[in-house]
C-alpha cells in the first residue's frame, strides 16, 4: 500500500465513523473533534477514544480506556495486528462500555 491509498482508507474509516455518530439514535451525548488526522470521541462521562493515522506504519491506531490497539489494513479490514478482531467490532465494544449504552459501527 503506498500513502496515497492509506490515506483513501484512513479517510473513508473516519468518514464512516462520523457518519454513524451523526445518525447515532441513542440516548448518549457522543461528540467528536478530528485534528491533524486524529478523531477523538468524547462521551458524556468525559471518557474519550482517540483514532489516530499512523502513516509511516500505514496503521490505524485505537486507544480506549480499557486498552490500545493497532490495526493493520487486510484483504479489505482493519485488523488488530496482536489479537485479531476487526476494528469496528472493537470500536463498538469500547463506545458501547463508555457510552453506557449499545453503539455500532460497521
Amino acid at each position: 500500500m503506498n500513502n496515497s491509498e492509506f490515506h483513501q482508507l484512513a479517510d473513508q474509516l473516519m468518514l464512516n465513523i462520523e457518519e454513524t455518530l451523526d445518525d447515532f439514535a441513542g440516548n448518549a451525548d457522543i461528540d467528536y473533534e478530528i485534528h491533524g488526522g486524529v478523531m477523538t470521541l468524547i462521551f458524556e462521562n468525559g471518557s474519550k477514544i482517540i483514532i489516530n493515522r499512523q502513516e509511516p506504519l500505514h496503521q490505524i491506531w485505537l486507544a480506549t480506556k480499557a486498552n490500545g490497539y493497532h490495526f493493520n489494513y487486510c484483504d479489505g479490514i482493519w485488523l488488530c495486528d496482536r489479537s485479531g478482531p476487526p476494528f469496528y467490532r472493537l470500536l463498538s465494544e469500547a463506545a458501547s462500555m463508555q457510552a453506557g449504552e449499545g453503539v455500532t459501527f460497521s
